[in-house]
């Protein structure tokens, strides 16, 4: 089996590819003053957003926020996992890669035979679709929903066929294989009863395969009249239904860049739509759509269109598909909704109608902006006063889920159109002023620092003919130069982009009592620098993307190219400085929850105080019981008192 690929393996390639290559090798970049740039690949627009910087060896797109170095980009843009970007960068610089030893790696065997049992399943009822006695009746139905054999053979149907142990006395040999069986959720194991039997039975199987093509579960169409109907695998090591998407790897095979994906019900919907040459249609499994499935299909295309019945169960799981998709709707992302009409569904509908026509309908669907406020209109008097104030309060928390941007603010307007209010007012009503309860805690950033909004790997600008209007956030920073992040944020971001400034971190131990937005990342960041001090952004990236997951990494790149880091020229701007302020804002933060006596001890490791501390510091001693107010104590309070005063 082969084992891990060693870090060092990672860094040296690294240090070997250049990113301009490797990007370049996929799109069509071109020299922009320091850098270069090209119209995004990870979503639509017409004038290029996306940078590429050979300093820094790392890309960012303005308009939808992807970010990250060579291996990020070959996983996204190739639709591979980690150690496949790997191999293929080792591949462009002539290198072989190299293996840890994985003995002990017994979560990652137990994983490698669960891929094995769920793929000889796959072949047993492939077999069986095939050559099984009773095969006959499967073979019926689906030559009655009009599928071809190279249809099913593209999505590898099978046949379960009727009897109890079929799967089981065919490959359970030993209690090893029985274990896998029924932890992939093959069997079904009543131990009160003392039965073990198989989950599917009589019915058409549809392998559900990961973006590898590898089979996790599956889903089963009954033959007869049991319940349920349709059968999925349920929830196993290998299949989660909340992030996969039935069809989505065969999408990926058919076409190389899909312009939209087309989000349906069921298998057969899939299945069928295939079959009439549209390829671009998945499926989820038994579940309303997530975030995580949407995530996954933007990460695979721009524009999304939801396919829904027609009736009230349609209509009810568009709403919540509505709900879920809003926080996720960033500037270059769309989102649209095609409801069929009722007794129908798109395996039928595409069957009645042909190609040409159901595609004319999915192009026609709905915008998710005009679905929205339709369906909160339905039943309103929205030419009455009444009506309008009830419309604003229903649509305002709904758009204020929605990502910064231009599409949001396009969304205030239209209400503002619709209701009277102007933007401003709605604005206001949606988003209120946090109120400040302890300034000198949270403090702003002095405009005196001079923070620019353009990524520290930026030559002080974005793409010469970078239109400005596909930026939300380029566009605010025009108006305020203040910049306002967390202050575990602010710490990744200079530490990801200066990591020479791990020299000032406070000791581990102080940061892993800390509870605010950003340790989750802050935390394995210092620990990674701690070990390795001479690490790039390019190196720290390469290691998320390995060892933390795709969310992590994500979430790591787009803090590291923040609009923060770029001080405008002549700016009184230190870096070392805001990282040191960062820290004591975070450690501040934290006072308020630590016990007295921890308290006492921490400020007593500080060179200086201020009148913040000293207010904790009195807090504290208040708090103290009588027994713990020792001479001890006692001589660390008058310490703390006695401590010079900050600045």
């Amino acid at each position: 089996m082969a084992g891990k690929i060693p870090q060092s393996f990672i860094d040296d390639l690294l240090d070997r590819v250049d990113i301009v290559d490797i990007v370049g090798s996929r799109i069509d970049l071109r020299k922009s003053g320091k850098n270069h740039s090209a119209r995004c690949p990870f979503h639509d627009e017409k004038t290029p957003s996306f940078t590429v910087s050979q300093d820094k060896q790392f890309y960012y797109c303005f308009g939808c926020g992807a970010g990250g170095n060579a291996i990020g980009f070959v996983m996204d843009y190739d639709h591979t996992a980690f150690p496949e970007a790997v191999e293929s960068l080792a591949r462009h610089a002539g290198l072989e890669v190299p293996r840890e030893s994985n003995h002990n790696d017994a979560a990652t065997e137990r994983r490698k035979g669960l891929y094995a049992v769920a793929e000889k399943a796959d072949r047993y009822y492939r077999n069986c679709l095939r050559q099984h006695p009773e095969a006959k009746t499967a073979v019926d139905y689906l030559k009655s929903r009009g599928l071809s054999g190279e249809v099913a053979r593209t999505f590898g149907i099978g046949f379960a066929p009727p009897g109890w142990d079929n799967l089981l006395q065919t490959l359970g040999q030993s209690d090893l294989d029985i274990q896998q069986l029924k932890d992939t959720g093959l069997l079904i194991d009543r131990q009160e009863e003392g039965k073990l039997y198989d989950r599917f039975r009589n019915r058409i199987m549809f392998p559900i395969r990961d973006l590898r093509g590898r089979t996790i579960g599956f889903g089963g169409r009954v033959l007869g009249d049991d319940k349920p109907k349709y059968l999925n695998s349920p929830e196993t090591p290998l299949f989660h239904k909340g992030r996969e998407l039935y069809g989505l790897y065969e999408a990926n095979q058919q076409m190389r860049e899909a312009p939209s994906l087309l989000v349906v019900e069921g298998y057969m919907d899939v299945v069928a739509l295939s079959q009439c040459g549209i390829h671009n249609a998945v499926a989820t499994l038994g579940t309303a759509v997530t975030a995580e499935h949407l995530e996954k299909l933007f990460r695979h295309t721009s524009a999304v269109v939801f396919c829904f019945d027609g009736d009230s169960a349609g209509r009810t799981a568009a709403l919540r598909a509505l709900e879920t998709a809003l926080p996720v709707m960033i500037d270059g992302r769309s989102a649209r909704f095609l409801f069929v009409p009722e007794g129908e569904d798109p395996d039928t509908l595409v069957r009645k109608i042909g190609k040409d026509q159901f595609l004319s309908l999915v192009e026609s669907a709905t915008p998710l902006s005009q679905y929205l406020f339709d369906s909160l209109s339905e039943g309103l008097d929205v030419s009455s006063m009444d009506g309008r104030a009830r419309l604003s309060k229903l649509a305002a928390p709904l758009i204020n889920r929605i990502p910064q941007g231009v599409f949001k603010a396009l969304m205030l307007k239209t209400l503002s159109e619709k209701t009277g209010l102007d933007t401003e007012t709605l604005t206001s009503l949606i988003v209120p002023a946090t109120p400040i309860t302890d300034r000198d805690i949270s403090p702003e950033y002095p405009e005196d620092l001079g923070y620019e909004t353009y990524p520290d790997y930026m030559d002080n600008s974005p793409p010469e003919d970078y239109d400005h209007r596909h930026s939300p956030t380029r566009n605010q920073a025009k108006v305020s130069k203040r910049v306002k992040m967390s202050p575990a944020y602010t710490m990744i971001a200079l530490l990801a982009n200066h990591p020479e400034l791990i020299a000032h971190c406070a000791a581990l131990e102080t940061l892993q009592k800390l509870d605010d937005e950003g340790i989750e990342i802050l935390l394995p960041l210092v620990e990674l620098l701690l070990e390795n001090p001479n690490y790039s952004l390019n190196h720290i990236l390469g290691y998320w993307r390995g060892v933390h997951s795709a969310d992590q990494a994500e979430a790591l790149a787009k803090i590291a190219a923040t609009d923060l880091l770029r001080p405008v020229a002549n700016s009184k701007r230190d870096n070392q400085r805001e990282f040191i302020d960062s820290q004591d804002r975070l450690l501040r933060k934290s006072l308020a929850q630590l016990a007295p006596a921890e308290l006492l001890r921490h400020l007593a490791d500080k060179e200086a105080v201020d009148e913040l501390d000293l207010k904790h510091l009195n807090n504290a001693w208040l708090k103290l019981s009588a027994e713990q107010r020792t001479v001890e104590t006692k001589e660390l309070f008058n310490q703390i008192l006695g401590k010079p005063r900050a600045q």
